[in-house]
């Protein structure tokens, strides 16, 4: 079943700059679907647009067979609790002077009337703050400390936490791993394909590293100059049918 349909997108600037061109794609409920390219291909862009960050120019994209890409932010409402996003830089993602436990508890202060989650339960704030840390691998006695007082690993799995916190059916995943040492790299994409299993979750996974698309896609599409040049399954990444540009991208790991 298709949780996402992407037709036609086009975002180009005003200095004449063609961002994403003409891009389509179809990403299916609990699936992983990777999305490689060089920097400055689009790939983030693409994120921003299907968050209605940035405006399309032309396109339609359609979130469980409804078409969103032209409501207004009162008719998003709904779908941005359906939608979350995870982005490179944890950093900048988490307000510094706010304690891990008010950044964690702020989606569901915003949607707690409209939700009605199944995997994580809300009897008080410190306990439903607990289960969030818990769920990352994270300890709970993290939740009194600010942003500054943790490693990069951890704040990036605070940003995850915060991203499940609604229980959304789409992830959003905007290089979550690029800022990272290999280490915690590798620890982040295993938590992500757990918690992928255990709460359902489909995830859009953009990332210049094809070999952390590999390891946790199961279908691929490749970006270059704003085109979709390759899609594949991930068993067919070494097939003698891809891609030039996917071919270039296999020799540099």
């Amino acid at each position: 079943m298709s949780l996402l349909t992407v037709k036609q997108l086009t975002k180009s600037y005003q200095a004449g700059k063609t961002a994403i061109n003409n891009l389509s794609f179809e990403l299916n409920k609990g699936e992983c679907l990777g999305l490689v390219g060089e920097s400055g291909c689009g790939k983030s862009t693409l994120a921003r647009c299907l968050l209605h960050i940035e405006p399309i120019n032309s396109g339609s994209i359609y979130f469980k067979n409804e078409a969103i890409e032209r409501l207004s932010e009162r008719q998003l409402h709904p779908y941005r609790k359906k939608i979350q996003i995870v982005f490179q830089n944890p950093s900048a993602a988490l307000n510094p002077k706010l304690k891990i436990k008010d950044s964690l508890i702020d989606p569901y202060a915003q949607y707690s009337k409209e939700l009605n989650l199944s995997h994580f339960s809300y009897t008080s704030k410190e306990a439903f703050v607990k289960q969030l840390l818990e769920a990352v691998e994270l300890p709970p006695s993290l939740a009194d400390q600010y942003p500054h007082e943790l490693s990069g690993g951890q704040r990036q799995r605070v940003t995850i936490a915060r991203a499940i916190s609604i229980e959304p059916e789409l992830i959003v995943l905007d290089e979550p791993t690029a800022s990272l040492d290999v280490i915690s790299q590798g620890a982040v994409l295993t938590l992500l394909t757990e918690l992928r299993e255990v709460l359902n979750l489909s995830y859009l996974f953009i990332s210049h590293d094809l070999a952390a698309v590999r390891q946790i896609s199961q279908r691929i599409m490749v970006m270059k100059d704003g085109k979709l040049v390759d899609q594949f399954n991930r068993d067919h990444l070494f097939a003698e049918e891809r891609h030039p540009y996917t071919k270039e991208l296999i020799s540099f790991f």
